[in-house]
Order: C-alpha cells, then sequence, then structure tokens
C-alpha cells in the first residue's frame, strides 16, 4: 500500500470480493470489510519522521513576561492563579496570551473544532507563527478527523507542528470505519487524552476543562457549558511544560503526516490564511464577539495587571502509557493523589463533575466521610442538561444510597435563572455542566481535566492543578453557590419521615419566586427517563 495505485487496484479487488461476498455474508459484514481496506488507503505510514522537541526557556524580554516574572518573584515556591469561570473571558485570553507570544506556544486539547472559535483561534496561532512563534499542537485522535484538512494545512506552516494522540489508523475514517475500528480495536480506541492544556512562552498556563470549540465558550446557539479553567504563573508552568513534553515525545502521538495519501503544501496552507482571516472578520461582526470585545479590556489574561490568588501548587497529571495500561497501574495515574486531597477534609468537601458516576466503594467513601463529620455537597447535571445519557444511568443507580448516607445533591437545570456574573453571558439555552473542581475545607482547590467517573480513572487521560490557597478556595466556592442556587439547580432529597411519601426522592427548585417540587428527573420526556431506566440494566459503568 506504499501507492495510490496500489490503493485503488486494492480498492477495486475487495469491491469484487465484496460483490460475490454477499450473497454468503450480511450486507454490514461486506461493509465493514469495505470500509476497513478504503481506510486502509490512508492509513499509517511506517516511515513517517518524528523528532523529540522539548519546551524552550521561559521568555523574559517582553513587558508580558517582565510582569509574570516580577510578580512570581514576590512570591518564591508559590504560583499565581486567575479562575476563568466565564466562557467569553476564557477565550479571549487565550488569544490575548497567542497575540503576545514571543517564542512558544504549546497546546493540549481532547478537542479542538473545526467551527468559529477553533479557527478565530487556529488564525491568531498561524499569526504567531508567522512572526516567528514556535506552534506545537498535541489533539486527541478521536475527533481530530473533523478538523484534519485545518491542522494538516496548519502544519504546512514551518513554526507550527500538530501530532494526534492515539489515533485511529486512518486520516480521515468514516462513521463506519469509526465504527468497525471501535469493534475490532476497542482496548486501543477506548483510551483517550482528555487532558487541557495551553502554554504560552513557558511562563503563563491555562489548565482546566473546556475544550476548543463554541460551546466550552458560550458561542453555541444550541449547548453552553459551563466551565473553568486556571490562568497560572510561577513554578506550576514549567511543571505544565515537562508534562506537555511527556506526551509530546511519547510512542501514541503521531505527526498528522504519518498517514498515507497526499498532504498540504504551502499552496494549502496559503488558502487557510486566506480563509481564516476571512472568518476572523465575520466572527468579529457578530453580537457575540461585540459582548467579548467589550469584556476584552478588563479580561484576566496574564499581562494584565489585577489580583492572583497565591499558593504553593501541584500540576497532576497521568502518564501517556496509562492508554496502554492492560491492568490498573496506579502508578501512571492521578487517582492516588485525588484521594490524598480530599482524606484531608476535616469539615467539607465540594465536589463539581460534569459526569459524576461513583462505584459502590465510591458511595461508602463518600458517606464515611458524612460520618465522621465532614459535609460533602456535589454538583452535577441534571437529566435534562446531561448530553450523556448513559452516564446519567451510571450516576442515578446510586443516588439514593448517596442520599441516605448524607450526602448532598444538585443537579444543573438545562436553563438558569436570572443572570449572573460568573455563569451568564452566553446567547445558548442549552446549559449543561462541563466544570471538573474540588474544595476541600475552603483551603485545597483542584481545577482540571478530571472527571468522578470510572473512564476517568481508569480509561482516559487526565490533568489539573492541586492549589493550597483559601482565596482561590473562595472563588470556586462561589461559583459552586451560584451554580447550586435554587434558580439554577435541582436540590435532590429524600422525603422526611412522617411525611406523605417518606423516603422517595424529590427534586426541588425555585421558579417565579416560589419553591417547585418534583417527584421525578425534571423537565424531561417519558422517553428520556425510560432509556435511563433501559441503560441501567446494561453493563456499561467500567466504561462511563
Amino acid at each position: 500500500m506504499g501507492s495510490n495505485a496500489g490503493c485503488a487496484d486494492l480498492g477495486a479487488r475487495w469491491r469484487y470480493n465484496v460483490k460475490v461476498r454477499l450473497r454468503h455474508t450480511s450486507a454490514y459484514t461486506a461493509l465493514a470489510l469495505l470500509a476497513l481496506t478504503l481506510a486502509a488507503c490512508s492509513g499509517l505510514r511506517t516511515d513517517f519522521a518524528k523528532r523529540s522537541s522539548h519546551a524552550l526557556s521561559p521568555t523574559t524580554s517582553t513587558p508580558s513576561a517582565r510582569y509574570v516574572h516580577a510578580a512570581a518573584n514576590q512570591h518564591p515556591e508559590e504560583s499565581g492563579f486567575r479562575l476563568l469561570s466565564n466562557g467569553t473571558n476564557a477565550l479571549m485570553s487565550r488569544v490575548a496570551l497567542i497575540d503576545e507570544a514571543k517564542h512558544s506556544i504549546d497546546l493540549q486539547y481532547y478537542i479542538f473544532a473545526n467551527d468559529a472559535t477553533g479557527r478565530l483561534v487556529a488564525q491568531h496561532l498561524l499569526a504567531a507563527a508567522d512572526r516567528g512563534v514556535r506552534v506545537r499542537m498535541l489533539i486527541d485522535g478521536l475527533a481530530a478527523s473533523n478538523a484534519i484538512g485545518m491542522f494538516d494545512a496548519l502544519n504546512a506552516s514551518p513554526n507550527i507542528k500538530v501530532r494526534l494522540f492515539n489515533p485511529f489508523h486512518a486520516r480521515k475514517p468514516s462513521v463506519l470505519s469509526k465504527a468497525v475500528r471501535l469493534l475490532f480495536s476497542l482496548s486501543r480506541l477506548n483510551h483517550r487524552m482528555h487532558n487541557k492544556s495551553f502554554i504560552v512562552d513557558n511562563n503563563v498556563a491555562i489548565i482546566g476543562g473546556r475544550n476548543i470549540a463554541n460551546a466550552y465558550f458560550s458561542a453555541d446557539r444550541t449547548t453552553d457549558f459551563r466551565d473553568l479553567d486556571l490562568i497560572a504563573i510561577g513554578p506550576v508552568v514549567k511543571a505544565a511544560s515537562r508534562a506537555f513534553d511527556e506526551y509530546w515525545n511519547s510512542r501514541e502521538a503521531y505527526p498528522v503526516t504519518a498517514f498515507h495519501g497526499d498532504h498540504a503544501s504551502h499552496y494549502n496552507l496559503a488558502q487557510l490564511r486566506k480563509d481564516l482571516g476571512r472568518d476572523a472578520r465575520h466572527f468579529a461582526q457578530s453580537d457575540y464577539a461585540q459582548a467579548a470585545a467589550q469584556d476584552y479590556p478588563n479580561g484576566p489574561s496574564g499581562d494584565r495587571r489585577g489580583e492572583w490568588f497565591w499558593g504553593p501548587a501541584l500540576l497532576v497529571a497521568d502518564k501517556p502509557a496509562k492508554v496502554e495500561m492492560q491492568h490498573d497501574d496506579p502508578a501512571l495515574r492521578i487517582g492516588p493523589r485525588m484521594r490524598v486531597m480530599t482524606d484531608e477534609a476535616q469539615h467539607e468537601l465540594l465536589l463539581i463533575s460534569p459526569y459524576f458516576v461513583p462505584t459502590k466503594q465510591d458511595v461508602r467513601y463518600l458517606v464515611g466521610l458524612v460520618a465522621r463529620g465532614v459535609t460533602v455537597q456535589v454538583l452535577t447535571n441534571s437529566l435534562a442538561s446531561t448530553d450523556e445519557t448513559a452516564v446519567d444511568a451510571g450516576y442515578s443507580r446510586h443516588r439514593r444510597a448517596l442520599l441516605k448516607g448524607g450526602v448532598q445533591l444538585y443537579e444543573l437545570r438545562p436553563a438558569t435563572g436570572p443572570p449572573h456574573p460568573l455563569t451568564a453571558m452566553g446567547t445558548s439555552s442549552g446549559v449543561s455542566l462541563h466544570a471538573k473542581a474540588i474544595v476541600v475545607d475552603r483551603q485545597q482547590v483542584f481545577v482540571g481535566s478530571l472527571n468522578m467517573d470510572q473512564r476517568s480513572k481508569l480509561l482516559n487521560t487526565e490533568m489539573g492543578i492541586i492549589v493550597n490557597s483559601p482565596k482561590l478556595a473562595r472563588a470556586v466556592q462561589r461559583f459552586f453557590d451560584i451554580a447550586s442556587s435554587p434558580a439554577n439547580a435541582y436540590r435532590v432529597s429524600l422525603v422526611a419521615k412522617g411525611l406523605p411519601h417518606a423516603g422517595r426522592m424529590q427534586w426541588q427548585a425555585r421558579e417565579d419566586g416560589k419553591t417547585v417540587t418534583y417527584t421525578h428527573d425534571p423537565d424531561t420526556a417519558l422517553k428520556r427517563r425510560l432509556e435511563v431506566d433501559l441503560l441501567r440494566w446494561l453493563p456499561i459503568q467500567g466504561m462511563l
């Protein structure tokens, strides 16, 4: 399969064989074979070049760098943080940092979409590369095919290199090809790189839960993921760079040019530059961009004066080899370190997780914390707000046991009440929680990509930052308090003893100034609730 002609001949032979085999087997099997054969023509080469590279030394020559270093020098052994809870602010902070980059930009994302915000970020990355900035982009391979043309063209720039982590062994697999490959290579493809990292000049990093796509920046008309990131300066940035290098140079990271077939040339790059410039001009005229521009002057980008939350910080990241793990190896994952953090809770534990799928052991652990006097509160998605009904099935089967054990549960409503400064600012009515955070005793904070489910624990790679900072803890606590308020979330509880229907679950919220009570998952159709009931019976807990 070293040439296009060979692929054409192979495809022709297989098409003939498929016609014969259709007489003896199902059409589905034949289509699967054809999909695999045609995908093989754009499969991975064995002779691709892959050079190791590492983070550059921190920049010190720009006004932004001088400000960052001056601030960090006043807090030795500590890192500084700002919380990005607003979608437009999160986007414009990234754009501002790209525009001020001097030497290097490293990005690591689960999703980098070929949509308005993805193309806006790409346009600024290309402009940075044009002025000599080295750009390294590491994107998970699961959904990368949707933007593979853009990645390929960006990679044609001498200053941009794009790699895909654990990709399908095809450049742009069809839906059928993906399904077949997942069926036959599930043990490999079921492991994804869920990390989110954005590092500029080895001076400033953004770590958190957001991918690069419209829905994560309040720019989508149907979905608005409420999320959290941390802008970081200080020693933790170098730790983030070391983690990035480990993934970038791992054997699971493939150059975007590692696939058979034609690849982008400088002509394709020139066309992409033209297209991205046109799209950026259209984006600048949108209502969203006008709102973002109003927010921009006060946005918490790394070069602007403002308050930082300071404290000792630890960058935690799973090892890339976790995706090859056949049996659990705690040394490859961050779970044990997260357990140390929650074990230290004496008074209060706040958990924010859009996909909250505890095991029976997890339920016993949380209930045990309550038994020794710790207030445990969990904010997750409701059935009405989640984008994954299977996840709700995994969560809801343990909901009653958690409530009986004294754990307080809050489920985000699909649309919020009155706007508020921390989570408002979008045009979408499909509000869904996507933030992942933990607060222990209003002192320790974790913000990152880690969901509290078995997929994050054992299958995907994850990362985040643990910070010892009461001020940052208060900021995340405020996010929790607003998101879990009766206007924005359902409080799930059991009807008290002595009342009618004692022990039954109920959901309570505020509407028009009055408390409303529901006896089943609110704002959901019967069909959706039946789907969850069916999924509870399936043996999928370990994959959620």
